[in-house]
């Protein structure tokens, strides 16, 4: 049975893929990447170029998720959009978390994390948060490695 096809342009728009051979868009249908931009501001808001905490939800979209790091990479009007950061290492399981659709690259350490572990960012996952809703924040990343990750999510999500 096929699904609703309400369902899958939501689906469409919310992952940015669509059915097909490997899900995603072909390359003159893709949609246009987010505003990128790099300006963190120790003012106690968040900005672009800083990691921050908030509620994420888990993929399975089934209401649960957890308070996590985040990159803010941007804005889309008043709401800020980021990648989740994870202290889990996936380099281990790279091969598996590609096949699942989630790609990661590691960011190092830095104070967002109180532990000094070393983390990783979510190259995949696009998150709109509303910047109400973020509860601190933790570090700017220094610019080196926000172009270094906004580069790769790009080539990841093909924006």
């Amino acid at each position: 049975m096929a699904a609703p096809r309400g369902l899958v342009r939501t689906v469409a728009r919310l992952t940015g893929r669509v059915a097909g051979a490997l899900g995603r868009r072909p390359a003159a249908a893709r949609r246009a990447g987010p505003d990128v931009d790099y300006r963190p501001r120790a003012d106690g808001r968040p900005d672009p170029g800083e990691v921050v905490w908030t509620w994420v939800p888990f993929d399975e979209g089934d209401g649960r998720g957890k308070d996590r790091p985040v990159l803010v990479i941007g804005r889309r009007g008043d709401e800020l959009l980021g990648l989740l950061l994870s202290s889990q290492d996936h380099d281990r399981d790279a091969a598996d978390e590609a096949r699942h659709g989630r790609h990661w690259t590691d960011i190092g350490t830095g104070p967002w994390d109180a532990r000094g572990r070393p983390s990783e960012v979510r190259l995949d996952r696009l998150l709109v948060l509303d910047p109400a809703r973020v509860r601190r924040e933790g570090a700017a990343l220094d610019r080196a490695r926000f172009d270094r990750v906004v580069a790769a999510a790009r080539r990841v999500q093909g924006w």
